[in-house]
């Protein structure tokens, strides 16, 4: 009896539950850790969407102002109205200025799509000589800023008798090494075995590329699509080399004519034009975004 009451075998018989209360602190501390964790990343992440989406929403606020509201007297409108875009439309050719655009920004999505998947293929089989060699040579491509080959681009398209023609725009950006790679890393990560399979059931080289591969890869053609566009529907500079009749303007030279006009130079007018710049673009990305993500996410799997 007098071993059992002992200090030391009350102490061994406490050990236990000591044990479980500092497995349940040290639970609670990790815990804490990964709660204080989470609220700086969701912090993080507010203050980027702040700084990327706050210019767009002042700009698109700004558009909705009256004509005798102050522009930089507040945020928020004090009576939202839609004439600005009405006179925007009225100030200069803007369907015309659009027509123009997705003209060359349709070329550019077909051409890319077409040619930047048949390459990516092409450089993902093995079996024909220099395959490494051609990948290098057109990445090494992208080092060079286009400001060094406009000029030599510009001398290229007058010998072609392109010069003020949309086709003289969209020709230079008819296929992107940036998207030949993207095509690339998604044809690489398609199984062996799928092919071999193809191979097994006599489909031909041209059959597995467009019943299987293209199939696979229809995320990075989301991605080619929707970067294409973008590329098309943003080019200032090399519209601005190209064109000299304003009936083939672009929407981005026309949005700067009409930002620099002196008879309507009014903030809410450049604001009304910037949102209807950025609205197709907008509605393209909300179309393709689960494509999108896909494609980025075949990109990442093998390169």
């Amino acid at each position: 009896m007098t071993a059992l009451s002992s200090p030391g075998v009350r102490r061994a018989r406490r050990a236990p539950g000591a044990g479980r209360s500092s497995s349940r602190s040290r639970s609670r501390s990790s815990s804490r850790k990964a709660a204080i964790g989470l609220t700086g990343r969701y912090l993080a992440l507010c203050l980027m969407l702040v700084v990327m989406l706050g210019p767009i929403v002042w700009q698109f606020l700004t558009s909705l102002k009256g004509r005798g509201e102050n522009v930089y007297g507040g945020v928020l409108p004090s009576q939202p109205t839609l004439d600005n875009y009405v006179r925007v439309a009225e100030s200069f050719p803007l369907l015309q200025y659009v027509g123009n655009t997705l003209i060359v920004a349709a070329l550019a999505v077909t051409s890319n799509c077409v040619f930047a998947a048949m390459g990516g293929y092409a450089l993902s089989r093995a079996g024909w000589r220099g395959r490494r060699t051609v990948f290098t040579v057109l990445v090494a491509t992208l080092m060079f800023p286009f400001e060094s080959v406009m000029i030599s681009m510009f001398l290229t398209v007058r010998s072609m008798g392109l010069v003020d023609t949309l086709i003289g725009v969209w020709l230079p950006g008819a296929v992107s090494v940036l998207n030949l790679m993207i095509m690339r890393a998604a044809f690489l990560a398609v199984p062996k075995e799928v092919e071999e399979a193809a191979v097994l059931d006599g489909a031909n080289e041209w059959q597995r590329f467009t019943r299987v591969f293209v199939p696979a890869a229809k995320g990075a053609l989301a991605v080619v699509c929707l970067t294409s566009f973008m590329g098309a529907w943003d080019d200032f500079l090399w519209p601005l080399i190209v064109l000299t009749n304003s009936d083939h303007y672009t929407l981005q030279l026309g949005l700067k004519s009409l930002a620099g006009a002196t008879t309507v130079n009014d903030q809410r007018l450049i604001a009304a034009g910037a949102m209807a710049a950025l609205l197709p673009m907008m509605a393209l990305f909300f179309a393709l975004q689960r494509y999108f993500f896909r494609g980025v996410g075949e990109g990442a799997l093998k390169t």
